[in-house]
């Protein structure tokens, strides 16, 4: 399963583990419990990738085999593309965007679309120091 949290200036992307269902379960088991509103409905989340990124080729391949259905890819400029994926969106009763996004898609593609992401991260991080 990969999980999007989304923050007020960010968002962070991990694959975990649990299945779509299981975690979906605790999490409203843990809003009843302490008493927190929560709005579950069906979503798109959507985030840019550097197109120079090693492996997004691979990646572009793994989708028109494998996700086409739960995630689309398509080109933004000469630099990004576009990573365009269905599921769930989770969060409080406001409207402020803050939240988590959950969906489910093959193993493969899962762990391969956080490396990317993350190598995006890193490569920004180190273009801003320098």
């Amino acid at each position: 399963m990969l999980k999007l949290t989304y923050t007020e200036g960010s968002f962070y992307l991990e694959c975990l583990t649990h299945s779509l269902e299981e975690w979906v379960a605790q999490r409203v088991i843990l809003a009843l419990r302490v008493g927190q509103s929560i709005c579950i409905e069906p979503s798109t989340a959507s985030f840019l990738l550097p197109v120079d990124l090693p492996g997004v080729e691979t990646l572009i391949a793994g989708v028109k085999r494998n996700d086409s259905e739960i995630m689309a890819l398509s080109t933004c400029d000469a630099e990004y593309m576009e990573v365009t994926l269905q599921g769930s969106w989770l969060a409080d009763a406001s409207e402020d965007g803050v939240g988590v996004f959950v969906t489910t898609l093959s193993d493969r593609t899962e762990f391969f679309l956080q490396k990317l992401w993350q190598e995006a991260q890193e490569s920004s991080a180190s273009v801003m120091s320098e």
